[in-house]
């Protein structure tokens, strides 16, 4: 993998978190790290020529302060920067497509995450061409009390709704993580149960429950199969559970470091959309959460 890991940063605590956590995958995977600022957030924003420069003059100083401090946390590192005045989710899809990761910066949690994750990230994560992160300002797995990176929460925990080729993207990204931080996989399949409040026909459904949880987990582990064997050791651990995939999903990525979630590709870039489990995740994952395009 040789496309530069790629973070977007506004000065905000957000995006000095996705800083950290960006340089973090860098350093880790050995790839390159770009950091990117644009200086013209919006598409109407048409300033007077000494709004621009000053608008230039500092971006490219948030850019060099972010470097400076990034550089002294991980000193093998080889960033580079690139200043624009084309608006941020433009510029980020433009360079996602000879990215291996984009990484974007969520101001919190709570019921309006989708609002407090910006209009600039849910534009990307809903079209970009390579997985997106995104990291939560402030987020102890990311950052301490002195905002440089915390301790790893542990394992990488995949969401798998299919089991065919649309997994693969998705299992391919998960096992490269954990393969990288060396940790496991746990690997996620939710299962609704049948229900029955006919006691005549409770047995009936509890045996159909088990049948249907069983056929869950075969297909889970024949479509793990190959992994385990491209990535020996890396562990993994299986886990269907009865219950709403975002529940589910969210009690299994409890003491999770990085969470990963797929999105199914459009042909037009003018068609996206964000599942109702991905947002989910967005809205309250405690952990970082990786949306990988398939299909």
């Amino acid at each position: 993998m040789t496309g530069p890991v790629v973070v977007g940063i506004d000065g905000s605590p957000a995006g000095t978190t996705a800083a950290w956590w960006a340089a973090r995958e860098a350093a880790t995977t050995g790839r390159p790290l770009l950091l990117l600022h644009s200086w013209s957030t919006q598409p109407l924003d048409v300033p007077l020529a000494r709004e621009a420069l000053g608008k230039q003059r500092n971006g490219g100083r948030l850019l060099q302060r972010t470097e400076t401090e990034l550089l002294r946390r991980y000193p093998g590192l080889k960033p580079t920067t690139e200043l624009t005045s084309t608006p941020a989710a433009e510029a980020l899809l433009d360079l996602g497509g000879l990215a291996e990761l984009l990484v974007l910066g969520s101001r919190g949690h709570g019921s309006t995450a989708s609002f407090l994750l910006g209009s600039t990230s849910l534009y990307v994560l809903g079209r970009a061409r390579c997985p997106a992160v995104v990291v939560r300002a402030g987020d102890p797995a990311v950052e301490d009390g002195s905002g440089r990176p915390g301790a790893d929460r542990g394992e990488v925990v995949v969401g798998v709704k299919e089991t065919g080729p649309a997994a693969e993207p998705l299992l391919e990204f998960a096992f490269t993580a954990a393969d990288a931080r060396g940790t496991r996989v746990r690997a996620v399949r939710a299962l609704q149960p049948f229900g029955t409040v006919d006691p005549v026909h409770a047995m009936a459904a509890s045996h159909a429950d088990s049948r249907h949880e069983a056929e869950k987990h075969a297909r889970l582990t024949a479509a793990l199969a190959p992994w385990r064997e491209k990535f020996p050791h890396v562990p993994v651990v299986e886990q269907v559970a009865a219950g709403p995939a975002g529940a589910v999903l969210l009690y299994a990525a409890e003491h999770g470091e990085l969470t990963v979630l797929g999105r199914k590709r459009h042909p037009s870039h003018l068609t996206w959309k964000l599942g109702p489990v991905t947002h989910a995740a967005l809205h309250h994952m405690p952990c970082p959460v990786a949306v990988v395009p398939h299909g």
